[in-house]
């Protein structure tokens, strides 16, 4: 059975996602720590990246904390462990993302959210180019609102992206069957 590291895994969307995941691989879920300072003693077939925050605000009343809480729980917790992880994936190897589709059909009221997705939506593009051709895919989900009893609460009326919906995706990003799709960000909406 292959071995996926997976970021994010105790949320709502990574207890799903794990619980699917966990059919067809082994899985190893990281803490808040390990995304910090991420250090990896064996390979593994790939990385699923499903950590990361929210936090409302515009431009001009993000504080700059909230600023730097979203480019690090968007991209730097991101770019730290991909970097780590890359030398000790196996060839054929994955690497998936979750990012947001706010980060290309963006709306008022979310900027330091916004920004720092489309920054990750940017890390996976560039990964992707430069280790392309090296037997190891990189791409991202882009979901809209997704079908958690947050937001089922939140807001009741809005349409969701199923989970069942993400798992499957990222499942197909896992296979063979997408071995040649690299650097995709690939929308989900509801």
């Amino acid at each position: 059975m292959r071995t996926l590291l997976i970021t994010g895994g105790t949320g709502n969307l990574g207890t799903f996602v794990v619980e699917r995941l966990e059919r067809e691989y082994n899985c190893i879920l990281l803490s808040r720590n390990d995304i910090a300072n991420p250090s990896f003693d064996r390979s593994f077939y790939g990385l699923v990246h499903l950590a990361g925050g929210f936090a409302p605000g515009s431009v001009t009343d993000t504080s700059a904390d909230t600023w730097h809480q979203m480019m690090e729980s968007n991209v730097t917790a991101a770019f730290n462990v991909i970097h780590a992880a890359l030398p000790k994936i196996e060839r054929p190897g994955r690497i998936v993302a979750i990012s947001s589709i706010a980060s290309i059909e963006r709306f008022k009221g979310a900027a330091a959210y916004i920004v720092s997705k489309s920054a990750l939506n940017a890390l996976i593009e560039v990964t992707a180019a430069e280790i392309g051709g090296s037997g190891i895919t990189v791409n991202a989900l882009l979901p809209s609102t997704l079908d958690t009893p947050a937001m089922r609460e939140e807001m009741p009326k809005a349409r969701r992206v199923p989970l069942d919906r993400v798992a499957d995706s990222i499942l197909f990003l896992l296979s063979e069957a997408a071995a040649n799709i690299n650097g995709a960000l690939i929308p989900l909406r509801a």
